[in-house]
């Protein structure tokens, strides 16, 4: 199964199970982010595992990496 990229529509419908609101693509992790929580949930061979207990807890300082690398524009791809 292809990777999601950032403009796939399934992302619009995706939701964190524990507060139910907008994941953020991580690439090239392949996972999908909540900055609200500081939760991250793996995407294994083109499948969101959105289960609470597949979440991984974020540490301070991996939150204001991913932070900041998210409010970055992307670069343009060659």
């Amino acid at each position: 199964m292809p990777p999601f990229c950032a403009d796939d529509p399934l992302l619009k419908i995706l939701a964190c199970p524990l507060d139910k609101g907008p994941l953020t693509l991580l690439q090239p992790e392949e996972a999908l982010y909540n900055p609200r929580l500081r939760r991250r949930y793996p995407i294994v061979d083109g499948i969101p595992q959105l289960l609470p207990s597949s979440g991984e807890q974020v540490g301070d300082e991996e939150h204001r990496r991913l932070l900041k690398r998210l409010s970055e524009p992307e670069a343009p791809s060659s």
